[in-house]
């Protein structure tokens, strides 16, 4: 594991200390900066009021924050005129989804940079290590290539090596991750339903304490998909144990978001108690309208458990939809052992499929029922003769279809055709909800969205979160409808979600910190990507800078690369 210079040791405490916003004022050192940023509304990232200041960048370090003006005759590599501009730390995406961008991709991930995002955070459930050898041959079969990268991810420091390999790929912000609870499971049992036995919980313990070694800031389990949703509270209150003496995070996808998010939040709550752990909740929403009145009682359990003294929180996207897989409205049980496609293409197997699906009796929870079908829109097709298809409703395309085809049919279907490929976006949640939550001071912001160009998009429609979190946030809910003040958006994007992973180096415009930036203007800062629009670039967002170097000048991507691999506890 890396270390922290002294200096930083000794500086994280006054980091994330709430007083008020401090400046220097003594001459430094030496006067000459690569960097110097000037007359800009410094917001500091801890929720203090703004003050006008001048920031200096020496490497990749903030090296010197000053009150207006001193600075301006300061020798510098190269000067930002900040008047009228907003000056704060780079976001830390929570929630990132970028494996593939960072690994194999287009590092840049250009949909996030322009958003003013500095630091990513992956392992939402799963991750592409540690890997065991069947694990391996699985994932590479037939791909010389993929052989190559990802061999160095079998093995006891898998998760170290892959956190390594994205930043020799060559990526622009930062990134970290959690461990994925289902790749803990995937491990130790592969797709299997059923109870992990004694040996296997040994294996899953092993390699939780290897990735936490290595780095993990904690355990990311999404309990809807297989085989993650095979797990039973007491697996991943073992895992949780494994984790707790590295300090890490159990985060979670939980078992439900809709019918039974009262129980799932209190599953939650437990594992965090008897596993010793901080809990936090992925994407915090009520789905479904029947739902939607168990959003206060949900916020009350969270305040309850805080005031009772457990450390929990949720993060949240500023969108009432949500995407994921189009085959997570099947039912768990359709993918055991590995098997979806030919289960759905099994006409007795089918049939039952779909049974259980009418009946209600799937044993997990169908984001296609709880949108509803004219809810659910289709993204993401391969296939040229279904590219017709891409961002319809799945019952207008049932329809289209023909053949007397319900919804459930055009879902089977559909998914036999592309492979279980697609996406869906499922229109979930309230308006009001999504306010009231998002003001509680426990909130951190994550996009839950991977890492886009607008320029290589092959026709596919993403979700607008992919290019507008942040900027939404900056923009309509805080300037535009005053929903909470703009220090706060901030803190929720960047200190509180470093202290949260334990970050001390990030996430405040403080002397000593790495030198993560973003210069927006607060009058026009805005998401300008829709649902059937999505790859638009945010408007406003003028300069991103990531350890010292921009990323984003001017508006325009600069294609640098300064991104590094973060740890825990680094």
């Amino acid at each position: 594991m890396h270390r922290h210079s002294i200096l930083i040791t000794l500086l994280a405490p006054l980091a994330f200390a709430a007083c008020g916003h401090r400046v220097s004022t003594n001459p430094s050192p030496d006067d000459s900066y690569d960097v110097v940023i000037t007359d800009g509304r410094v917001y500091d990232g801890a929720g203090n009021p703004w003050s006008y200041g001048d920031i200096g960048v020496r490497g990749d370090r903030i090296v010197r924050v000053a009150p207006a003006g001193t600075l301006r005759d300061a020798r510098a590599a190269r000067r930002i005129d900040a008047r009228g501009l907003a000056v704060a730390p780079g976001f830390i995406d929570i929630q990132g989804q970028s494996e593939d961008a960072f690994l194999i991709g287009d590092g840049r991930v250009v949909s996030k940079i322009t958003q003013g995002i500095t630091t990513e955070i992956l392992g939402e459930g799963t991750t592409p290590a540690p890997l065991n050898a069947t694990m391996y041959a699985a994932r590479t079969a037939g791909d010389s290539a993929a052989a190559r990268i990802r061999a160095p991810f079998v093995g006891e420091h898998g998760f170290g090596h892959w956190l390594d390999a994205m930043a020799a790929h060559g990526i622009s912000p930062n990134v970290g991750s959690f461990l994925g609870a289902a790749t803990v499971r995937r491990y130790a049992k592969g797709s299997a339903e059923g109870t992990a036995d004694a040996a296997e919980l040994d294996t899953m313990r092993a390699v939780t304490r290897r990735a936490m070694a290595d780095g993990a800031f904690g355990v990311g389990s999404a309990l809807i998909y297989p085989p993650g949703a095979y797990a039973s509270t007491e697996e991943l209150i073992a895992i949780a144990k494994a984790m707790a003496p590295f300090g890490g995070v159990y985060i979670t996808h939980m078992r439900s978001e809709g019918d039974r998010v009262v129980e799932a939040t209190a599953e939650a709550l437990r594992i965090g108690r008897e596993g010793g752990v901080p809990v936090e909740i992925y994407h915090l929403k009520v789905a479904g309208q029947r739902n939607w009145s168990k959003a206060p009682q949900v916020v009350a359990m969270i305040d309850s458990a805080r005031r009772a003294g457990q450390d929990v929180g949720a993060t949240m996207y500023p969108y009432t939809a949500g995407q994921t897989d189009l085959a997570s409205c099947l039912p768990p049980s359709a993918a055991a052992n590995g098997k979806l496609l030919d289960n759905l293409r099994d006409p007795a197997s089918r049939a039952r499929i779909k049974a259980a699906m009418i009946a209600g009796t799937t044993g997990g929870e169908s984001l296609c029922d709880l949108a509803t079908a004219h809810g659910t829109m289709v993204v993401g097709f391969r296939d040229s003769t279904l590219k017709k298809f891409e961002g319809m409703r799945l019952d207008d395309i049932a329809t289209q279809m023909g053949g007397n085809r319900d919804w459930m049919d055009a879902l089977i279907d559909l998914t036999i055709a592309e492979n279980a490929n697609l996406g869906g976006i499922f229109f979930l949640a309230s308006d009001a909800n999504l306010r009231m939550q998002l003001k509680q001071p426990w909130i951190v912001i994550g996009t839950d969205a991977d890492g886009w160009s607008p320029d290589s998009t092959n026709g596919a429609i993403v979700h607008p979160r992919t290019y507008g979190t942040y900027p939404r946030l900056l923009g309509q809910l805080s300037r535009d409808e005053g929903l909470m003040p703009l220090e706060e958006v901030i803190r929720k994007s960047t200190s509180a979600v470093a202290a949260r992973l334990g970050i001390q180096d990030r996430g405040l415009l403080r002397e000593g910190m790495k030198a993560d930036i973003v210069i927006f203007d607060p009058a026009t800062v805005a998401d300008r990507a829709t649902y059937v629009a999505p790859h638009v670039i945010a408007a406003g967002v003028r300069e991103v800078i990531v350890n010292g170097v921009s990323v984003v000048h001017e508006g325009a991507v600069t294609g640098a690369k300064p991104g590094r691999a973060l740890r825990h506890r680094d």
